[in-house]
């Protein structure tokens, strides 16, 4: 049997398996894997095909380190543990609780299953019972809301389901669904520790459990306790370093990761949407926009993940894109999160915050979680000039994740804004260690050290020089990194980051200000320095242009002709007619 054939088999069990423990995003999320892999040659018909789609460009474009077997190639992989059912007795008790949970009347699904024992049974139980918990501390989010959304409320179920799991786990009566809640409830608690251990022998036991996979990633916060982990090499574990190197801003490993996978699901719209995420994280934005454009075709209907998208746009400044994309989320499902988030950049974009904010708000109210809308809410209040409520959301964005280098960016901003240039040192400072490669960032933190108050020009170049290694497409680090030089009366480094800046905008075909500036100064630099040639050149350029520097390049021209000896004066209209 090949590799393809056996990880279909054990996805389809898996599907099975996740869907009747009521783990229904797990289930989509295997779901789509096993119609992202290739189907084999001999079984590749017309009317098996999903969509037709294997001569793609974009597949071809993007798919790089192509394998044949499952990923990554020459790697010994554990075999995946079968589930033992034990529901033969009780079957009746365990299908009328799950009609209840279905229908989210998950008090009556623990009530029906208050007497059984079987592992299926207890492990239903326990979730119906945290989930009615997590209702009602919604609700009770909703009536005592603070501001922004804060709220005291908990969980109330949370100590009973840590005592019985507790015992359950001590007494080795517990399946893999029954830890995976276990570790949700330790995590839930603060005991993070025990959180992950739990959560390590869930996936070990039954890999295919992608909820149990992404709370085990939001306990790894840093590279070593990821290290540290005792994983099982079974193939779904390189679904979990990918996801989890791009949460840790590993963005090169994760693309490589991602790319790698893509070889087995060939047609996966996770994988192509997860790839687009990691390339938009390199701010590669050509090729995200291809990339999601693809998925679109293929998935029209696709909500998940083009939140990204709208982002890139809104960089873009693409107005009718974004316009196009917003109304076709409206039309397939309102009220989602990426739904209201992609609308609030569009009313962003055009300049309407308030509105925008309205839609990030609404973003919010159907997930408080919801990272990217606390941000760009944010983003929204400080172009209102509303910097406390932009200091909070900010805040709010940096509690649920506090890797955000966008919110502590953001903090920066607020706090620069209100004249305190020490707090937003240090928030620039957390949004550079989060994000060393983002030249926006060490620009911000550079201005930051030239302010009136702090002034601090050497900490500022050294800013700038980060910032022109980081490919600062603004062109603002060469430009500011010849200014200070120059107001240190440091003249040889300033005409070096002088040329290489005129060299750019040559380069790009630039025009303005910055170019007459660096012109000016090399010229008087080279005439300074005797470089009398070299000066010329800047000189006859600077003839080209009209007002003031016209007439100074003209006059360093006739005396760059009366110092040179044996160079007889003449009128400086005789080089350039």
């Amino acid at each position: 049997m090949s590799s393809k054939e056996s990880c279909r088999i054990e996805l389809r069990t898996a599907i099975r398996q996740l869907s009747d423990r009521c783990l229904y995003s797990a289930s989509k999320w295997a779901a789509e894997q096993l119609v992202g892999i290739e189907q084999d040659p001999a079984k590749f018909t017309p009317s098996n095909t999903r969509f037709q789609r294997g001569s793609s460009s974009i597949r071809r474009r993007f798919r790089t380190n192509e394998i044949t077997s499952t990923p990554p190639t020459g790697v010994a992989y554990v075999s995946t543990p079968v589930m033992e059912e034990d529901e033969a007795i009780h079957g009746d008790f365990y299908l009328l609780a799950k009609s209840y949970f279905d229908c989210r009347e998950y008090r009556r699904a623990a009530h029906v299953l208050r007497d059984q024992t079987g592992k299926k049974s207890v492990f239903l139980r326990c979730y119906a019972l945290y989930l009615a918990g997590e209702k009602r501390k919604e609700e009770e989010m909703i009536e005592l809301e603070g501001p922004l959304g804060k709220s005291d409320a908990v969980n109330r179920e949370l100590v009973s389901l840590e005592r019985e799991l507790a015992t359950l786990c001590k007494n080795n009566t517990i399946d893999p669904f029954g830890l995976y809640l276990y570790g949700l409830v330790l995590k839930e608690k603060g005991n993070e520790n025990l959180a992950r251990k739990v959560l390590v022998e869930s996936v070990n036991s039954y890999p295919w459990n992608w909820s149990a996979w992404s709370e085990l990633q939001s306990l790894c916060t840093t590279v070593d306790i990821l290290n540290g982990l005792n994983l099982s090499n079974h193939w779904m574990k390189e679904f979990f370093l990918a996801s989890i190197y791009q949460e840790l801003r590993m963005h090169n490993e994760s693309l490589s990761k991602y790319e790698n996978l893509q070889g087995m699901f060939t047609f996966s719209n996770y994988i192509q949407a997860q790839i687009a995420k990691a390339r938009y994280s390199l701010r590669e934005f050509e090729q995200v926009e291809v990339i999601f454009e693809d998925l679109l075709r293929n998935d029209p209907y696709r909500v998940e993940d083009m939140d990204t998208y709208s982002n890139v746009l809104y960089t873009k400044e693409c107005f009718s894109a974004l316009s196009y994309l917003a109304h076709r989320v409206i039309m397939t499902d309102k009220y989602r999160p990426e739904s209201c988030c992609i609308i609030g950049n569009y009313y962003s974009l055009k300049g309407q915050h308030e509105k925008s904010v309205v839609y990030f708000r609404r973003a919010l109210k159907l997930n408080k979680n919801y990272l990217s809308a606390w941000t760009l809410m944010g983003h929204e209040y400080v172009e209102m000039k509303n910097t406390p409520a932009a200091v909070d959301a900010y805040r709010r964005a940096v509690d649920i994740n506090p890797r955000d280098y966008r919110a502590w960016y953001g903090l920066g901003q607020a706090y620069e804004m209100m004249g305190m240039p020490h707090y937003a040192l240090h928030y620039f400072r957390k949004s550079v260690f989060f994000q060393p490669i983002d030249s926006r960032l060490w620009i911000a933190m550079a201005q930051c050290y030239e302010s009136e108050q702090l002034h601090m020009l050497e900490e500022a170049i050294k800013c700038y020089k980060r910032a022109a290694n980081c490919n600062d497409t603004e062109a603002i680090a060469l430009h500011r990194l010849a200014m200070l030089h120059r107001e240190l009366d440091q003249p040889e480094e300033a005409a070096f980051y002088y040329k290489k800046d005129l060299e750019r905008m040559e380069a790009e075909e630039r025009e303005g200000p910055n170019l007459v500036e660096a012109l000016m100064f090399l010229a008087t630099h080279c005439k300074t320095q005797k470089k009398f040639e070299e000066a010329e050149v800047y000189c006859t350029r600077l003839l080209d242009y009209t007002g003031p520097e016209r007439e100074t390049a003209k006059s360093l021209l006739r005396g760059m002709r009366i110092a040179q000896s044996g160079f007889p004066s003449m009128d400086v209209e005789h080089f350039h007619p």
